[in-house]
């Protein structure tokens, strides 16, 4: 039965017309409040039936989660599950950043000429992401890295390094999906989408970026440095300065669903060679490396 399940989404996904149709030719604002009041549903009975219907669509593993002492009580409780401990191991090399996330590797490489890439032959001006150029400044001979997140996936996000926050910026827009699919078809999309730049220094002052991008059915984003939960219709305000810090592997907050997050460094601070699009990543593993003392990579 697993089989025939796996393989009915396999000829699903692979429909890419009927994916983006189904994904995005609907109203997506709309769909998105609908999850997020449904999300917040506390029925036992009511979570069980949504995750078993949810599992026909995605390999949603909670074998790694540890449960709320009341059990899952809403789709909320299974979207923003803990893990046990130990399960996401910080990689000891203190000189390197680590993956904020859970996620599959999408585009990654320079910025060039201020532009980074959604997917092949589809760029965007990171100035337009970050909402302003002066904020988008320090990445712009640096490199980005995008981190995809699937429904089913661990949704928690935390620190790639000690750092400071000193600047959240949301920024309204649409629920656009972003799967591969859409990523190849909607131009400049993670700018139209909702977001959020969170701007961040290291102790030596390096600053470092992280953008979650919200989709459809998940635009809402807790952040613990604002005790806030930013949503699509959250009226304001939309900037916060701030100097709230973090410690390496520390947790920053939660998506409500899956989503994405692009991690923005600045010149010097180099992506590892090792990585690969459609790679899978956890949370704690290395995906840079600080300039060492001497000045090499």
């Amino acid at each position: 039965m697993a089989m025939k399940l796996a393989s009915w989404r396999d000829r699903l996904t692979q429909q890419e017309d009927l994916n983006f149709l189904l994904t995005n030719r609907v109203p997506r604002l709309a769909l998105t409040r609908f999850m997020g009041w449904y999300s917040r549903l506390q029925s036992k009975q009511l979570t069980r039936l949504s995750v078993a219907i949810w599992r026909l669509f995605t390999d949603l593993d909670l074998s790694e989660a540890e449960p709320p002492e009341q059990g899952y009580r809403s789709l909320r409780d299974v979207f923003t599950r803990r893990l046990k401990p130990g399960r996401r191991p910080i990689d000891a090399d203190e000189a390197t950043l680590v993956s904020p996330c859970d996620g599959i590797v999408g585009a990654f490489g320079p910025v060039t000429r201020g532009m980074a890439l959604q997917a092949k032959g589809m760029d965007y001006r990171i100035a337009d992401l970050f909402g302003d150029a002066n904020r988008a400044a320090p990445y712009l001979n640096g490199s980005y890295l995008t981190l995809r997140l699937t429904s089913a996936m661990y949704h928690r996000f935390h620190a790639p390094a000690d750092l400071r926050i000193e600047r959240v910026t949301h920024l309204a827009g649409d629920t656009w999906n972003v799967n591969p699919i859409a990523l190849k078809r909607v131009e400049r999309l993670f700018c139209r989408n909702v977001r959020a730049a969170i701007e961040c220094r290291l102790p030596d002052g390096t600053p470092m970026a992280l953008v979650p991008v919200a989709a459809i059915l998940v635009a809402s984003l807790r952040l613990h440095a604002l005790d806030l939960t930013l949503r699509p219709d959250h009226p304001g305000p939309h900037r916060f300065d701030l100097r709230h810090d973090h410690r390496r592997g520390e947790e920053m907050g939660w998506f409500e669903q899956g989503s994405t997050i692009i991690v923005f460094l600045p010149p010097g601070v180099a992506l590892l060679s090792a990585l690969q699009p459609g790679q899978r990543v956890r949370m704690g593993e290395a995906i840079a490396r600080l300039p060492s003392a001497d000045g090499d990579e």
